[in-house]
């Protein structure tokens, strides 16, 4: 086997966490349900997946518009309080239609909140992405999106000491009535692992042969891609398209990740990733559908 390449790392200010995966099982249930137009995408979100049995999940939009519609895009940080940062608050202008998002949705302060990374055109124009703020955005037109919502399992903001943000994690949650009809794993990756490897050995060692992403948000440090294209900035914001864990004509584990991205100097990027030379910066939530 050819040898991976030495990756990328972003010292971060606090000491790094032993577990550097987070995990919780669950089980969860694949459905699709409409965002309704004239709502706050945060409240639209949380009913849809009420309405399925399920407080918290993965959404993913291949499509819709939002106006209003604010934003943040990725920055370098100005203090050494944390490796990365968010650039100041934009607003968008007219009506912003998606061409492709990852939401997370979960709890912050005991109050529905999601994490939700995106790229998009805006109403003059201008194609971009970045990080939507929640509490300032609102759903232009009536759009159906595919949803996963976890039983048993749920995102939560905590305080992370490593990166010193306070980022969702899984924990442990009381199982509900909701039907749920496939075993699922709700995973964090911490800092400066790569994306792909740490998915196939957390597969491996659980004797998991297929398994699919249903959903993911984080960020890695810059980009390599399969068709040799690479991002050089290394801060971003990553939404995950489609992702898929499955055996290697070698017999091991192979993860096909594809992506989409904003850079920190607002160059935008999709594809399918290179397996071993794409490390986390800050986070990466994810929900893993065992097949």
């Amino acid at each position: 086997m050819p040898q991976l390449p030495t990756m990328r790392h972003v010292v971060q200010p606090g000491p790094p966490a032993t577990e550097r995966i987070r995990w919780v099982e669950a089980r969860g249930r694949s459905f699709s349900f409409t965002l309704e137009a004239g709502i706050p995408l945060l409240e639209a979100a949380r009913r849809g997946f009420a309405s399925a049995g399920f407080t918290s999940g993965v959404l993913n939009f291949s499509g819709g518009a939002l106006a209003p519609f604010a934003y943040v895009m990725p920055s370098l940080s100005k203090t050494g309080e944390h490796a990365a940062f968010y650039s100041d608050t934009y607003h968008a202008v007219g009506v912003s239609r998606l061409k492709i998002a990852s939401m997370t949705l979960g709890v912050r302060d005991d109050a529905p909140f999601f994490h939700c990374h995106a790229l998009w055109t805006e109403g003059d124009g201008r194609f971009t992405g970045g990080h939507i703020l929640p509490e300032a955005t609102i759903v232009a037109e009536s759009t159906t999106v595919q949803a996963f919502g976890i039983d048993g399992a749920a995102f939560e903001a905590v305080q992370d000491s490593e990166t010193n943000f306070k980022l969702f994690e899984p924990v442990a949650a009381k199982a509900t009535a909701a039907e749920a009809t496939s075993r699922a794993f709700v995973l964090r990756l911490r800092p400066n692992q790569d994306f792909a490897t740490s998915l196939e050995a957390f597969c491996s060692a659980r004797g998991i042969r297929r398994a699919r992403l249903r959903g993911g948000v984080g960020s890695i440090i810059g980009a390599r891609f399969s068709d040799g294209r690479a991002v050089e900035p290394f801060v971003t914001e990553m939404a995950v398209n489609s992702g898929e864990v499955r055996p290697a004509a070698d017999g091991s584990l192979a993860a096909d990740l594809d992506v989409a991205l904003v850079d920190h100097h607002g160059g935008t990027a999709e594809g399918l990733l290179t397996r071993g030379d794409n490390p986390v910066l800050m986070t990466m939530e994810l929900v893993l559908e065992v097949l």
